[in-house]
Order: C-alpha cells, then sequence, then structure tokens
C-alpha cells in the first residue's frame, strides 16, 4: 500500500536542505501501487511531480500538490555472458550503493560515476557524466509508467534521444513519464577510462588498475573537492559545461592560455563552468547564507539558512558575470521548482 502524508517537509528530500513543504507527499514502492494512487486517489486538478533523490532540485517555495517518490527497489540479472551481463534495476535504488554493488561482482562501465549522489531512477533524466564517462554508455532502455494513460512503456537508448546531461525525459516528456526501471548492460572484462582530469595519477597510487582502484580513487577525489550534502547543503554541479563554437573558443584561449577545453564534434568546444567562475574570482565568494564552495567552484552551497530564491538569485548573479568575462552564459544543472 502506498503511503500518502499531508504538509510533508521537504527538508530531507532535497540535498539543499531546504525546509520547504508540500502539500501531499506520496511513496509507492512498486509500479502496481503507483498505478492504484494515480487511477483512484489522485485528483488530477493538482499539479504533479515526481521526485528521486532529490539531489538536482532546487525548492524556491512550498508545493502545492502531489509530489510523488518512487521507492521500487530490486536488482535482476536478465542475461549473462562470459563477456557481459545486463541488470534491470529499480528507480528508487541508491545511485552510488548500485555502483558498489557491480563494482564488487567485477561488472564494469560504471566505476568512474562513483559517489554521484541520487537514485538510479533519476540518472538517465540528466545523463550522469564524470571522469570521461556518461551513464548512456551503459544504458540498454529505461522502463516507463505514462501518465495519463497509465501504460508501461519502454524505451531503447536511442529512444531516450541522450545529449550532454540532457534526455528526452528531460525535455520533451518532462512530467509526462515516470521511470520505474532502468537496463544497464555492464562488462566483465572493462576497458577502463582513465585520461580525464588527474584520474589515471590518482588509480597508480592504489598499485594495479582495476575497477576497485578506480572507484577508490574517485570517491577520493571527489570527497576532497564536494562538501557532503549531509554536512552542507548542496546538489553537486549547478551549472553545465558550456559547449561554445569555434570562434568564441579560439577567442578565449588567446586571451586565458591556460584554459582547459576539450574538442567536441562539429567544432564545438566545452570548457569547464568550474574554471570560468574561478578565473572570475568567484571561487569562495559568499552571500549571507549562499555561495560558492572554496574548494570546487562548480557548487553553490547552503551555509545553513539559505532560501531557494537567495541561491537563484545569487545563482544569477554568477550567470551575468560570465557573460561580461567571457560571452558565454551558464546553464544551470538543476531543475528549479
Amino acid at each position: 500500500m502506498f503511503e500518502l502524508k499531508e504538509n510533508f517537509s521537504l527538508k530531507n528530500h532535497n540535498t539543499f536542505g531546504l525546509n520547504t513543504k508540500t502539500r501531499y507527499f506520496v511513496v509507492c514502492n512498486s509500479e502496481d501501487e503507483l498505478i492504484e494512487f494515480l487511477n483512484i486517489h489522485y485528483k488530477k486538478e493538482l499539479p504533479l511531480m515526481i521526485l528521486g533523490g532529490g539531489s538536482n532540485v532546487l525548492f524556491t517555495k512550498d508545493y502545492d500538490g502531489v509530489i510523488l517518490h518512487p521507492r521500487i527497489k530490486g536488482i535482476e540479472i536478465l542475461r549473462e555472458t562470459d563477456e557481459e551481463i545486463e541488470l534491470r534495476v529499480g528507480a528508487g535504488e541508491d545511485w552510488d550503493e548500485f555502483v558498489a554493488y557491480c563494482v564488487e561482482r567485477g561488472w564494469g562501465g560504471i566505476e568512474n560515476l562513483s559517489l554521484i549522489p541520487g537514485n538510479v531512477g533519476t540518472c538517465p533524466i540528466q545523463n550522469i557524466g564524470a571522469y570521461g564517462v556518461e551513464v548512456k554508455d551503459v544504458i540498454v532502455a529505461v522502463e516507463t509508467l505514462e501518465l495519463t494513460t497509465l501504460q508501461k512503456c519502454y524505451f531503447k537508448n536511442i529512444e531516450c534521444e541522450f545529449a550532454y546531461r540532457d534526455s528526452i525525459f528531460k525535455r520533451k516528456l518532462k512530467g509526462k513519464q515516470i521511470i520505474t526501471y532502468v537496463r544497464f548492460k555492464l562488462k566483465k572484462q572493462p576497458n577502463f577510462k582513465l585520461d580525464y582530469g588527474n584520474l589515471n595519477e590518482k588509480v597508480e597510487e592504489f598499485g594495479e588498475i582495476s575497477l576497485r582502484s578506480i572507484r577508490k580513487a574517485v570517491v577520493q577525489i571527489r570527497e576532497s573537492k564536494l562538501p557532503k550534502p549531509e554536512e552542507l547543503g548542496n546538489a553537486g554541479s549547478f551549472f553545465k559545461n558550456p559547449i561554445i563554437d569555434k570562434q568564441l573558443a579560439t577567442k578565449i584561449i588567446e586571451k586565458y592560455p591556460d584554459v582547459p577545453y576539450y574538442q567536441m564534434e562539429n567544432d564545438l568546444v566545452k570548457i569547464p563552468a568550474g574554471w570560468l567562475i574561478e578565473k572570475a574570482e568567484l571561487k569562495g565568494k559568499r552571500m549571507g547564507d549562499v555561495g560558492v564552495h572554496e574548494k570546487q567552484a562548480l557548487v553553490l552551497v547552503n551555509y545553513g539558512n539559505a532560501t531557494g530564491d537567495d541561491i537563484i538569485h545569487f545563482a544569477r548573479n554568477i550567470q551575468q558575470t560570465i557573460i561580461i568575462l567571457f560571452e558565454i552564459e551558464l546553464e544551470m544543472e538543476v531543475n528549479v521548482v
């Protein structure tokens, strides 16, 4: 049976730790519970929002509607050979716990994505990525429940329209589908990806290159730079790394020869948003209870009593500064509610 709570505080359901409330909060542990609630109990005139781990959302006010929290668990082996394994994973599984589960069993492909907060069900929406790996590279398909018809749907990888920090679920199908399961294909003899940042150097400190040493290195790097949400409210990377045209990139490189950049397809260039913010001397900047983290310029933090509006105002000031200095418009990675 699903759980329904009224005037429910979301403080423990968003990693910024904002003490906003929702009129109704519904927890469903299975597809059947989702269908039962939506078909019988949900009043269609109320706004409806799907909330996973709350790691990529910024609430600017109380939510006068229904927040639906799918908590579907389970890791099922669908197919296995000597080379690979295909898994069906419940949307409510904790992402990093799933990564650890796979690493311990020698299943490779997501070890670079260690310590990213959130649930499995939210990883396809943002197409989460880190250290040269994106989750789209290992997703076979995404299973959903269509909100209006309550039909179960199946999206193959290509149908998810994955792009950099983007997918069909973030754009065309936002608010129209509930992700229930994600299917992954992992390798038993993986090709390690270590050529991003200082990952290779860190892995070498642990001796033999393995899934475990890569995960350990990624965890240590992230912990050294990123604040834990339970200690300092944040949503991880607040801005996307901008992708700009070659002409603007050349102009920036000529002015700032130390700029790190990554050549993309179609003469596009990706520049780290964190570098732009740090170069603008905003790293560590604080305004009231909102600030840029002192160790990682891409992370905005809540020092205790900030509101969603405080954080948005602060973020927009950063965006304006970057436009003036670099002619680049930073796009927020978080979902603002």
